[in-house]
């Protein structure tokens, strides 16, 4: 490991010291900017990457989203991990949300990583599992949770389970495409993927349910951006009704890494 690397990883320890008494099963993690962010999330990812691959551990099933900060995170990744490397060799990637629009448009979450992080690492075509926004959204919602079930184990309760689920949050504190104002059925239910409307656009779109996302064995939420410090407060309030704060309270444990909170 770099000295550049040991460095960053001392500070990020230090800044989860000073916010570790907020909120008991988050680790929140505080970063001065964006790219400071983004270097820290790739630098532990494939810190753990590397650690995975030597396990030879198959497979790691990672979910991705979309958003600004992940588009950064994308491209540090890609500027960081050499391209071929093996410690890809067992991830695959699914998609924590997908916007219902064609792969090549401009919204779809997997034509940016595809753009940004999975084509410049030359990750393998039958290891991307994506959501098909351009499919009718039910039909698309139901072979995204058969290719997740395909691949992933499953729990004791029938629930897929990742290794690793990335999300961002928005100024509503929605998660994935979970925003607030859901029906007491929908926050229920068990679902791996489903169809919603949002309440901003493009409004067709496709996420993973909570129960989903609460099974996963890590969730890191990226949070930056401006008019979204409102969101995060409550969301790590013990009685917060954003979707993230939900997500907090049915998960042990969360990471958060943020430029929101200083």
């Amino acid at each position: 490991m770099s000295v550049g690397v040991e460095r960053r990883e001392l500070r990020v320890r230090e800044r989860a010291k000073n916010h570790a008494a907020i909120v008991k099963n988050v680790d929140l993690i505080s970063f001065p900017d964006e790219q400071d962010l983004a270097e820290a999330a790739a630098e532990q990812w494939l810190k753990q990457l590397e650690t995975q691959s030597r396990r030879e551990r198959s497979p790691y099933c990672v979910a991705l989203a979309g958003g600004r900060i992940t588009r950064r995170f994308f491209e540090t990744v890609a500027q960081l991990a050499p391209a071929g490397s093996d410690r890809w060799r067992a991830a695959q990637f699914f998609w924590s949300d997908e916007r219902c629009v064609p792969p090549d448009d401009a919204e779809s979450n997997f034509g940016m990583a595809r753009d940004l992080l999975l084509a410049p690492l030359r990750i393998p075509e039958d290891q991307i599992h994506p959501v098909r926004g351009e499919e009718p959204p039910a039909l698309a919602a139901s072979r995204a949770e058969a290719e997740l079930r395909r691949i992933a184990t499953v729990d004791p309760s029938g629930q897929p389970v990742l290794d690793l689920i990335f999300l961002g949050m928005g100024e509503d504190g929605h998660v994935a495409s979970l925003f607030p104002g859901e029906s007491e059925a929908a926050l229920v239910s068990k679902a791996v993927y489903r169809a919603v409307k949002a309440v901003k656009p493009p409004p067709q779109r496709i996420t993973m349910g909570y129960a989903t996302i609460a099974a996963a064995r890590q969730t890191w939420v990226l949070a930056s951006g401006a008019g979204k410090e409102t969101a995060l407060r409550e969301s790590l309030s013990p009685d917060g009704h954003t979707p993230l704060a939900r997500v907090l309270r049915l998960r042990s444990h969360t990471r958060i890494l943020t430029t929101i909170l200083k």
